[in-house]
């Protein structure tokens, strides 16, 4: 599918900082403009850049200190994982444990998420979610893209919850996540033989459980979810060892 739609105003902000991030523009440990600067530069909302730089923080590229500023991480990955189909067994066996570590930490705290977003959401939630599952939707053949847009919706859902405290947690595990959200995406699609769009339904289905209020629904729809993907590493893990 070719899509023609026009990136939105976060989107090209998020671009244009990512780009001067991987050309050396700005340098691990370079703080940032203000939120207010950037906002005035690219002549956008404040809004607008907020969303752009939490995109950057989920990909690992920038630390966001509450009072404190922006800054370009001290370290950053120089090279994208290998997909888990290309890595030797032992060198899986590794990376399927912190894996399982991570989905772990995530069903205990997501599951609840959902639950709680499902009950404090606002409006404005509802209308985020949704404009990050149709950006999905827009462009399901570029992966990079999904991955990115997919850590946005499950940290959305964190922020659904109006609890500072769960919100919190969740960044402090955007690195991590996004690290995790690849390997899980490419298990999914493993597992599935299918596509971008089958996973898309079940982030939708999460999505309509919290849009309806149905809290014990987006619950139960968010652990099958995560069960899943657990799954499908135990099987991958039992096919390795045989």
């Amino acid at each position: 599918m070719n899509d023609q739609r026009p990136l939105k105003s976060h989107e090209w902000v998020m671009n244009d900082l990512k780009k001067q991030l991987e050309e050396g523009a700005l340098a691990p440990g370079d703080r940032l403009a203000s939120v207010v600067e950037l906002a005035e530069r690219y002549g956008v909302g404040r809004s607008t850049v907020r969303e752009a730089l939490s995109a950057l923080k989920a990909m690992g590229m920038l630390d966001i200190r509450q009072g404190g500023g922006t800054f370009v991480k001290a370290v950053r990955p120089n090279a994208e994982p290998k997909h888990p189909s290309m890595l030797h067994p032992e060198a899986w066996a590794d990376r399927a444990l912190s894996l399982r570590h991570v989905l772990e930490v995530r069903r205990l705290l997501e599951t609840g998420c959902a639950a709680l977003a499902a009950a404090n959401r606002t409006q404005d939630d509802v209308d985020q979610l949704s404009a990050i599952l149709d950006g999905m939707e827009a462009r399901l053949d570029d992966e990079a893209f999904n991955e990115q847009a997919d850590v946005r919706f499950h940290a959305r859902i964190a922020a659904a919850t109006g609890n500072p405290l769960l919100i919190q947690l969740m960044e402090s595990l955007a690195h991590r996540l996004h690290d995790s959200m690849r390997d899980t995406r490419a298990l999914w699609f493993y597992a599935e033989r299918s596509t971008a769009k089958r996973l898309l339904e079940e982030h939708r289905a999460i999505f309509e459980a919290i849009a309806e209020g149905d809290a014990k629904q987006a619950e139960a729809r968010m652990a099958r979810h995560i069960a899943k993907v657990e799954q499908v590493l135990e099987e991958k893990g039992a096919s390795t060892n045989e």
